[in-house]
């Protein structure tokens, strides 16, 4: 099977959160962080760096509980800067 290659964009994503999951780790080791997610350390690491930049959600979510973020703020510091949304993506007003 043939995977599509990464936009940019997603590339940029991906380092994002690996600085995000980087910065709340903080001093706790690689090792007890990954434990605590269920996740290997490898796969930690290879988030954190970026060489894993679409990781599953279900390990997004470990790794979130693990660090004691919401998915929230992880969508919020990861998402790219939104631009203003199309017309027909407004809401409707009665």
């Amino acid at each position: 099977m043939v995977r599509t290659p990464l936009t940019p964009e997603e590339r940029a994503r991906g380092e994002r959160l690996g600085e995000l999951l980087r910065r709340a780790r903080g001093p706790r080791s690689m090792v007890a962080v990954a434990a605590s997610a269920g996740i290997s350390p490898e796969t930690l690491r290879k988030i954190e760096t970026g060489r894993a930049p679409t990781p599953a959600f279900f390990t997004v979510a470990a790794l979130a509980g693990a660090l004691g973020l919401s998915l929230d703020e992880v969508l919020a510091r990861c998402a790219p800067e939104q631009k203003e949304p199309a017309p027909e993506a407004l809401p409707l007003t009665a």
